[in-house]
């Protein structure tokens, strides 16, 4: 089964970490959750979901890994400022391995200079930033263009999960 990095930082979407990893968890894949600060402990937004970082995302090597997956929230956003995460995303780009990022986290594709002539989507408020960054949007449930699996929002989860799980 794969070996699968999920990075997450503080005020996540909580269901959009939970259902993924429930899912991958259950069908086999072993997940190691990254952020800044190995040891931390960062809470979803919702408060429902609070989550131990295994390790910081620039201890480890993004070759190791079987895909990536960047769950939305305000999370996003306060990542894109780390060098060591983006540096992280940038370099597990550069596999060519799947990376399903929903919601706000394509904000952390952008930091990371991945998206240029990328179909993607995302929550409607990160359209003109992935648009600007060379990027077309559009507006479905789960889109999927060369590695990268994207999604809108926690009521496309299921498509999301599913797509990341029949590419794996």
């Amino acid at each position: 089964m794969a070996k699968i990095a999920m990075i997450v930082g503080q005020d996540f979407e909580d269901v959009e970490f939970r259902q993924p990893f429930d899912e991958l968890e259950a069908a086999g894949h072993e997940i190691e959750v990254l952020g800044k600060t190995g040891g931390a402990r960062v809470e979803g937004k919702r408060g429902k979901e609070a989550v131990t970082i295994d390790a910081a995302a620039g201890d480890r090597d993004p070759t190791g890994y079987d895909a990536l997956v960047l769950p939305g929230g305000y999370g996003p956003d306060q990542l894109r400022t780390d060098d060591r995460v983006v540096s992280f995303i940038r370099d597990f780009a550069d596999t060519g391995k799947p990376i399903a990022a929903v919601c706000h986290a394509p904000q952390l594709l952008i930091e990371a200079g991945v998206v240029d002539g990328r179909t993607m989507t995302s929550w409607p408020s990160v359209k003109t930033d992935l648009m600007n960054a060379g990027a077309r949007w559009v507006d479905e449930e789960v889109v999927q263009d060369g590695p990268f699996i994207t999604s809108r929002q926690p009521d496309d989860l299921d498509a999301f999960v599913r797509a990341l799980i029949e590419r794996l």
